[in-house]
């Protein structure tokens, strides 16, 4: 059996990887490490204990914790990291910067350690397409590119990622880093673009959209994001970075459009607001390489994906509702806090 430690598995990404990890490899065993904050949704992966018993064990803490963390490698003894718990969204870490280097940088450094000294034979970094910075019209985002960060959030995670290179080099530790696109599908926090716009849509609440709309992001079905992670985990080349994209690129107010096409509402709901500070034009990841290495390409099409998920949303109700006021915290305390 393989144990693996996947960290922020309640999140969005955290959540489809794990549920595409226990479903995929009988042979892996998961552990899930999440602190629950406000994006982290315990209730995300109800029913993994029953649905894989001996493979699936949910732990509640900080990557940031040092002592937690060591604890935890000390009992486990895994043979694999996979990364994922960060704080992820621009506009919070704008308004307060701290957050996001206390768990992108303090915790990324922290797990490194802990990998070094239980000699962990794999870990991988989950990175983000932000961290080379902005595009102009043309050209591809490639892994050789200079990191040009632009926000608190992509310069924390540029941060770690310089720290996991130094540790490679240094230490001689076996890491690797994916770097992906604007993820979309199920479980996403209603704050992010995709969600925000359906929910509000569905309860017919004005579409706010940044500047002019016409900046561009590259999307991928979280699925095919999840794949390629696994790939890499499993025979990407040590100290290597791989990028990942959808071969989608579009303009906010595109999506924006389409989801009000799609729920049958009009366009006079959408309201441009003030732009973001230091708002990114455009993003496009050139994947030659994963895709020539280890063969992985995006596999869902924009249309079957961005149907899909608008379609989980609104037969997911209860979901959402309990996200956006907070109650799916209660979940937790009604699960783990007698435990």
């Amino acid at each position: 059996m393989i144990k693996a430690l996947i960290t922020g598995g309640c999140g969005f990404i955290g959540t489809n990887l794990i549920r595409y990890v226990l479903s995929t490899y009988s042979d892996w065993r998961v552990v899930n490490l999440d602190l629950l904050t406000y994006a982290g949704n315990i209730e995300n992966t109800q029913g993994l204990e029953e649905a894989y018993p001996g493979r699936y064990t949910f732990v509640r803490g900080d990557i940031a914790d040092a002592g937690l963390i060591d604890d935890l490698f000390d009992r486990q003894r895994f043979d694999i990291v996979l990364n994922l718990a960060a704080e992820s969204h621009v506009d919070r870490s704008i308004e307060d910067p701290s957050v996001f280097l206390r768990t992108n940088v303090l915790g990324t450094q922290i797990l490194l350690d802990a990998a070094l000294k239980y000699k962990v034979e794999r870990l991988v970094q989950i990175s983000t397409d932000e961290v080379y910075g902005s595009l102009g019209k043309h050209g591809q985002f490639t892994e050789d590119m200079n990191l040009a960060p632009n926000s608190p959030y992509s310069a924390s995670k540029a941060s770690a990622d310089l720290l996991i290179r130094a540790y490679v080099k240094t230490y001689g530790l076996d890491a690797v880093i994916t770097r992906c696109s604007n993820n979309y599908g199920p479980y996403q926090f209603p704050e992010k673009l995709i969600p925000l716009m359906v929910l509000n849509a569905y309860e017919d609440k004005e579409l706010p959209v940044y500047g002019d709309g016409k900046n561009i992001r590259d999307w991928i079905y979280v699925g095919d994001h999840c794949r390629g992670i696994i790939m890499v985990a499993q025979s990407g080349v040590g100290g290597e970075i791989y990028n990942m994209g959808g071969d989608t690129q579009m303009e906010n107010i595109e999506i924006v459009r389409m989801i009000l096409d799609y729920i049958h509402k009009p366009h006079s709901l959408i309201k441009f607001v003030k732009d973001r500070p230091g708002h990114d034009f455009r993003y496009a990841m050139d994947y030659s390489k994963i895709e020539t290495e280890l063969g992985w390409c995006p596999a869902v099409k924009f249309e079957e994906g961005i149907e899909a998920t608008i379609k989980w949303y609104l037969e997911n109700k209860r979901w959402w509702e309990a996200v956006r006021t907070g109650e799916y915290m209660n979940y937790y305390e009604r699960m783990y806090g007698g435990r």
